[in-house]
């Protein structure tokens, strides 16, 4: 069973809490089911039996930390701490001798039983460094953004100011009422343009408010020929349309009033083929800008997936450098310093940036905006958008965290489908197939595992962005509450796109795109306002933000884990259909009877008692629950 499992993670519980600097050495503890005669086993030797029973590992006798060390492993004995509450705790000596530290623990048992813990579980057998425990010793992301609570605004179909009635819709917009349908295929797929502006945004903050938000993330700002902004005529101004420099201005201090902080969403892939740039480029092949990009010899040019109007940046290109991530007045650093003041940055298709066949410049250039943005603004929040599996670029020396789109959104999808055909991230599948709570958790584990622990506690863990299908249509009736509580409970920021307190539908990125229903209630698909308020409330428990994550139960259609942190611990257990589940009592906090109360609870979840004395959790239908012990 899961919840027997040997354990370690990289949060307080288990490391001391801050940065380890290069060169240092520090303790770092796990722990591993001590068996029966734990609390009678004297400090030093074993305790319990070497023979497992009824799912309980045999006890542990010795344990090794495993480091790699400028290539080579070493092993370090660690030494028993105590057994408490059924858990042998043992602690060995870290040597930071690497900017990346990776390491995994070595199990024996008294009967010489081996097995290896790392980053994803335990395994019976020898297995490589990819899925390591992973040590970062660069500087975190900042402590306000660890375990946020983030909302993202797609800003064409947020709020609508009356400033915005002045404005003339520009030549290649298509003007549309904010009810009407949005168009998700074909040419005017970009072209639709609602009008919403950031005053709009500015006038609906003590919605934001309610919901316990605490980072905006606004999709781009900048000037562009459609309503997604992702195709910039320049970096040094706010679109017109949105109110200008003056606008963001304002939001920003407004934001700052509330304590929510405010990061943009910056292209460094691309820019569009009417930007500043690319026509100096175009108009003169002897211009420094025509280095920007990648032109032919017969002057054509590389594109973002052969998208014309999105013509590629060259990053080998040294006056790109200058004018985009160097510097004090490079566009990186321009919008973190005064008036505008935002607190970071989402990098757009990060893990494009810089890449063309042979060409590599992603890490370097990730490097430079790092470096850029934390002299402008040490406190800044940089984190990278990515599809697939991201952990690669993401090992604590660049941006502070990615999109968890392979860990957490795309299983939890599959294990809530109903079969609605959705763009499902690219797959060439008509709907994500069905699997199970067991396999949500190993892909989780599987592709969490090669981040640093503070990685993941900076990255967006979504139920669906403004690129993806909605959750509520992709997932099964009552799914997104299930998923919402999970996103809200699992390590990272959880991230809320506008309109998913509402219910919103949509089938792919641009139908997910909707206007928010603020003046027309019969659009509210499902007001889930309370659940997120809810959400948002308890997440500002710190056990929630930082605490380690540890797997009890995962079968079919239930899951449980536990979050734990100085003494306070928070149970979560969820399910997507009629299940009955049992816990063995040894597994879960005291406290937890079958009187006791959730703190948060979304359908119909009873505990109960097993005939061995265990808790017996029974659902109908899809419900997840959470209950704060200790």
């Amino acid at each position: 069973m899961l919840g027997f499992e040997a354990h370690h993670d990289g949060s307080p519980l288990y490391l001391p809490d801050g940065p380890v600097p290069l060169g240092d050495t520090t303790r770092v503890r796990m722990r591993s089911w001590a068996g029966a005669a734990a609390a009678g086993a004297p400090d030093g030797g074993p305790s319990g039996s070497g023979t497992p029973d009824g799912g309980r590992p045999a006890a542990v006798g010795r344990v090794w930390l495993r480091t790699v060390e400028d290539g080579e492993p070493r092993y370090a004995e660690a030494r028993r701490l105590a057994s408490t509450d059924g858990w042998d705790w043992w602690e060995a000596e870290l040597h930071a001798v690497n900017p990346l530290v990776r390491y995994r623990f070595l199990l024996r048992d008294p009967e010489g039983r081996i097995t290896w813990l790392n980053a994803a579980g335990v395994h019976a057998q020898d297995v490589p460094d990819a899925q390591d425990f992973r040590l970062a010793t660069a500087a975190p992301g900042p402590d306000w953004a660890a375990g946020a609570v983030m909302y993202q605004v797609f800003p064409d179909r947020f709020g609508r100011s009356a400033e915005a009635d002045t404005r003339t819709a520009p030549d290649w917009a298509v003007p549309a009422d904010w009810d009407a349908d949005v168009v998700y295929q074909g040419p005017y797929t970009p072209l639709q343009f609602f009008g919403g502006d950031l005053d709009g945004v500015r006038e609906r903050l003590d919605h934001l408010t309610v919901l316990g938000v605490e980072v905006l993330y606004l999709t781009p700002f900048f000037p562009s020929g459609s309503n997604h902004r992702y195709d910039a005529e320049s970096f040094r101004r706010v679109d017109p349309l949105l109110g200008g420099d003056e606008a963001l201005i304002r939001l920003v201090e407004a934001c700052h009033e509330r304590g929510i902080r405010v990061i943009g969403d910056l292209t460094t892939n691309h820019t569009g083929d009417t930007h500043e740039w690319f026509r100096t480029a175009l108009a003169d092949p002897g211009t420094a800008e025509r280095s920007f990009y990648y032109f032919r010899p017969d002057g054509s040019y590389e594109s973002w997936w052969g998208v014309p109007s999105l013509p590629k940046l060259d990053w080998a290109s040294d006056g790109l450098r200058r004018e985009f991530v160097e510097g004090p007045k490079s566009v990186v650093a321009h919008w973190l310093n005064e008036p505008f003041r935002l607190d970071g940055w989402r990098v757009d298709v990060g893990n494009m940036t810089g890449r063309l066949g042979a060409a590599d410049w992603n890490h370097e250039v990730a490097s430079l905006v790092r470096n850029t943005a934390l002299e402008a603004c040490p406190d800044a929040l940089l984190v990278a958008e990515s599809t697939s599996d991201a952990a690669p670029d993401f090992q604590g020396d660049t941006y502070h965290g990615s999109m968890s789109y392979a860990s957490f959104t795309r299983p939890l999808w599959a294990w809530l489908s109903d079969g609605t055909a959705v763009n499902y991230f690219g797959l060439p599948l008509p709907h994500p197939p069905r699997i199970t709570a067991a396999q949500f958790v190993a892909e989780y584990r599987t592709f969490a595992a090669a981040y640093p622990w503070t990685a993941r506690l900076h990255s967006l863990v979504a139920i669906d962005t403004h690129d993806t299908a909605r959750a509520a249509t992709a997932m099964i009736p009552g799914g997104q509450a299930v998923a919402a509580v999970l996103s809200f409970t699992l390590p990272g920021m959880p991230t809320v796109f506008a309109g998913d307190e509402f219910g919103l539908e949509g089938m792919n990125g641009e139908h997910s795109r909707t206007p928010m229903p603020w003046d027309s209630p019969q659009r509210v698909v499902r007001d889930l306002r309370a659940l997120y308020s809810g959400l948002g409330a308890l997440r500002r428990e710190q056990v929630l933000r930082t605490g380690s994550l540890r797997w009890l139960h995962a079968d079919a259609d239930t899951l449980a884990f536990v979050r734990e942190l100085d003494g306070s611990t928070v149970l979560v257990v969820a399910a997507r259909d009629e299940a009955d589940a049992v816990l063995p009592a040894e597994l879960l906090p005291a406290g937890l009877g079958v009187g006791a109360k959730a703190a948060l609870a979304v359908g119909r979840l009873a505990l109960g008692t097993s005939d061995d004395g265990g808790i017996r959790f029974r659902a109908a239908g899809p419900a997840a629950a959470v209950w704060l012990l200790g």
